[in-house]
């Protein structure tokens, strides 16, 4: 019997390699497809601004990184004993203005540069809904716990959607032209908005995504919100708040994810890493064994003669606990 809907999800050609340098940007969910990639080597920037949710911040952050615009103390804001920035994720708030624009600028200048030398710019949009300061009406990332009645909360049309993205796009292939766009929409349900509010979010994030894969050469979709709703489609892959995949759900995604994007050969090698890197944090209940000391070796045969073959991958810190 046949207990899911399967689901047909076309190879890329020319896919993501560890020769790739990958930005990823948007909801929670690009931190997990950002992890994965990071936990084997891949090279990878993730979230310059901290986690953001909507294309309209999605976009502003971007063309601030091709820009290369520099934060000042008129960009930060007091609040609750601590300074923030509207375009940023909380974990770049800091107790004073010198120490949050340190950490802004410095993410500003590495994701300028990283951003003109990506081969792969990962998009993961989280919701059509953006916030917006009721006394000038310029988005917000995030609200940083601030009173609601500071924000009016909009959601997103289509069009609004589609002319967001397709400006940012249109200036990122003249500042990189090489870049490749991967659009996915995560699966995290935003029921805080409403079950009913929440479908719709997601429904005009999928019609203005396709619009655009549709129109550019160089715009590909990954499937990574079917696969949870409608091939999944079962609570127990979510965890206990219901809204957020769980660890099955996330892997399952992942899977798919590296089977579309990557090349066997990439896959082969992925395979390989991940037991290096499991070998690295092993805890032996005896370092000074000859058993442990033999298993130390041959990991640091085996990691020296693919830092040899793959000089562009860097093993330091494997090379390092396997030698002592």
């Amino acid at each position: 019997m046949q207990f899911q809907v399967p689901i047909n999800i076309k190879p890329v050609e020319n896919g993501i390699s560890y020769k790739d340098k990958i930005l990823l940007t948007g909801s929670c969910f690009t931190e997990h497809i950002g992890n994965h990639l990071q936990s084997v080597k891949f090279d990878v920037l993730q979230n310059p601004n901290g986690i953001l949710f909507d294309s309209q911040s999605v976009c502003n952050s971007l063309i601030s990184y091709m820009e290369n615009k520099r934060y000042s103390e008129n960009d930060l804001f007091y609040l609750n004993e601590a300074w923030h920035s509207w375009a940023h994720h909380s974990r770049f708030s800091a107790v004073t203005k010198e120490e949050a624009l340190e950490k802004i600028n410095a993410s500003q200048a590495n994701a300028h540069a990283y951003l003109r030398e990506c081969d792969w710019l990962i998009i993961t949009l989280g919701s059509s809904f953006s916030y917006m300061l009721a006394e000038n009406q310029n988005f917000v990332a995030n609200c940083h716990k601030a009173p609601a009645q500071t924000f009016e909360k909009h959601m997103n049309t289509i069009d609004e959607t589609i002319t967001a993205l397709d400006g940012m796009l249109y200036r990122l292939f003249r500042f990189n032209p090489k870049a490749k766009v991967l659009f996915t929409v995560s699966p995290v349900r935003h029921i805080r908005d409403g079950v009913v509010e929440n479908n719709r979010s997601k429904a005009r994030l999928l019609e203005a995504v396709h619009h655009l894969v549709d129109k550019f050469d160089k715009l590909y979709y990954f499937p990574a919100y079917e696969l949870v709703i409608d091939v999944l489609r079962d609570y127990r892959f979510y965890d206990i708040d219901l809204v957020h995949p769980n660890y099955a759900a996330t892997q399952f995604v992942l899977e798919k994810f590296s089977e579309t994007l990557m090349d066997s050969d990439t896959r082969e090698l992925m395979g390989t890493i991940r037991k290096i890197v499991i070998a690295k944090n092993h805890k032996p209940f005896n370092p000074q064994s000859s058993q442990h000391k033999n298993f130390l070796e041959t990991y640091y045969r085996q990691t020296l003669a693919l830092q040899e073959q793959y000089p562009h991958i860097h093993f330091d810190k494997e090379l390092k606990y396997f030698g002592s």
